[in-house]
């Protein structure tokens, strides 16, 4: 092969090895630059265009995927587009323990949800001495395991346990139930218009400002498809303040 030949043959491959590398670059370069663009207000964008209820989107613990809360309290996995979706549960390997994830982050939504309540909203029945732990109770007056509960509150209450009560009419707003609880809540004396009520004794209807709707849709957002709904210690309410 002359000189200049093999002048030209490197010189091609030379300008072939560097428009290469440029493409590579420029193709690294626009990855790089389009994984440095935060997702979430076109996921958010997406989504709400396409009517999902959306409350909330964060980045998830696996790579490239996000978390999506939804208004009714579900959650699911999707992409940084926001064009497929996992839905169900998410597990972490650490050390030789599996971790439910997904779990974790509905307590700690569950809880933010209680802590956002006040002990006025609820009919509470508080410890006889001093307060040592409480439990908070989505009821139904027409719930037969929600009664059997309520004969046992006086003895929680003897032991330093408060009961905290949160309306749940599982037949929903309208029903004869939803009325019962709201006759409850409205009485000039709610414990004892519950207990009543409980015990299978009429009393007065009423009608008040109340919060037994909101209470339904917390039960919904906090995943609660039964009576007594039972949240222990730890996802607590306000207490209410000192007048």
């Amino acid at each position: 092969m002359r000189y200049d030949q093999c002048f030209w043959f490197l010189s091609r491959s030379l300008m072939q090895m560097l428009l290469f590398l440029a493409s590579s670059l420029g193709v690294a370069t626009t990855a790089f630059a389009a994984e440095r663009v935060d997702p979430i207000p076109e996921i958010q964008s997406a989504l709400g265009s396409a009517g999902i209820p959306v409350v909330e989107v964060t980045p998830s613990k696996i790579s490239g995927l996000y978390d999506v809360r939804l208004s009714d309290g579900a959650t699911l996995l999707t992409d940084r587009t926001g064009t497929f979706f996992v839905v169900g549960d998410v597990y972490q390997r650490v050390n030789q323990r599996i971790v439910n994830l997904s779990d974790q982050r509905r307590m700690e939504d569950r809880k933010a949800l209680l802590l956002a309540l006040d002990e006025s909203e609820m009919v509470v029945f508080d410890s006889v001495a001093e307060r040592k732990a409480s439990i908070t109770v989505f009821t139904d007056i027409d719930c037969g395991f929600c009664r059997k509960l309520h004969q046992e509150v006086p003895s929680l209450n003897q032991m330093g346990v408060a009961v905290r009560y949160l309306a749940y009419p599982r037949a929903g707003v309208g029903s004869d139930s939803f009325d019962k609880i709201v006759s409850a809540w409205c009485a000039p004396d709610p414990k004892r218009a519950l207990t009543l009520a409980k015990s299978l004794q009429p009393i007065d209807a009423k009608t008040c400002d109340n919060p037994v709707s909101d209470h339904l849709q917390l039960g919904s957002q906090m995943g609660v498809t039964g009576t007594p709904a039972i949240v222990l210690e730890g996802a607590g309410a306000r207490r209410k303040r000192a007048a």
